[in-house]
């Protein structure tokens, strides 16, 4: 079956399960303040570094393909460049981790760096101190939190950030039952699609010099908690996902993307 003809089953299958949903949010945007990735034409294909555990191939293979269904852009997953204790950035794609980050409060961090309208480099850790816990050690938490993560990294913000809403079936949507809202919906992928509508004249995907774009410092950080992350920007309605930017000056900017774990949002470490 060619990658066309997936997309297709694919498109037709979600727009079926999520109707109901699309159709209230129709002429919403979640555009992450037009952020992507710099290319000179579509689809493009963004690398996935694995630096997953076992426990973690078939969630991150899950997530590729979802995201991968997208008109304008493919993920491959291929060897990680990163050590999963603190998941550094490479230059020109995504590194996903796993690790046991400790009681850190928090589930899932994205991290983007950003240099103009253009992301650089990125990267998604996914706490398994808290994944390994019987609350959150299930297919649907993990699959939800990874492609939520992974789906920032794509220049994506969230549908809905009240946890108590009914569910949008889509993993950008914040939600205290992840049963369905576990992959994207038919209106990420339309989103995907306005937000590389256009051209650029360079690339930053798969580039080894995009990093060297910003500051010396922004590639020399430790980004382990609140208090490395800068300004908090934004949270949901209870306070259990937050977006918090540390800014470099001249449209130099890391972006952090958090889930808390339930109960961690107030009493969270700093």
């Amino acid at each position: 079956m060619t990658k066309t003809a997936l997309r297709r089953i694919v498109f037709a299958a979600l727009s079926l399960c999520s109707l109901a949903a699309v159709a209230t949010i129709a002429y919403a945007t979640h555009s992450w303040n037009g952020y992507h990735w710099a290319r000179t034409s579509n689809p493009f294909t963004l690398k996935l570094g694995d630096n997953v555990s076992t426990a973690w191939d078939s969630i991150l293979n899950t997530t590729s393909i979802d995201w991968s269904a997208s008109a304008v852009l493919d993920t491959n997953i291929v060897p990680g460049q990163a050590n999963p204790r603190n998941c550094r950035p490479t230059s020109g794609r995504v590194e996903v981790c796993n690790s046991p980050y400790g009681n850190t409060g928090w589930l899932g961090v994205a991290q983007v760096w950003v240099s103009g309208q253009h992301i650089t480099q990125a990267t998604v850790k996914l706490n398994d101190t808290y994944f390994n816990t019987s609350t959150y050690n299930t297919p649907a938490w993990r699959n939800l939190v990874s492609c939520q993560e992974v789906g920032h990294t794509l220049g994506l913000d969230h549908q809905d950030t009240n946890f108590n809403n009914a569910n949008l079936a889509t993993c950008m949507d914040y939600t205290s039952d992840p049963s369905t809202n576990q992959h994207p919906n038919q209106h990420d992928y339309q989103e995907l699609e306005l937000i590389y509508a256009h051209l650029d004249s360079t690339t930053t995907i798969g580039s080894a010099t995009a990093s060297q774009l910003h500051p010396p410092a922004m590639n020399e950080l430790d980004l382990s908690g609140p208090a490395q992350w800068g300004k908090l920007l934004k949270e949901s309605n209870s306070g259990r996902a937050q977006t918090y930017v540390l800014d470099f000056g001249g449209d130099h900017k890391v972006f952090t993307f958090v889930i808390w774990a339930m109960g961690a949002e107030r009493g969270r470490a700093q």
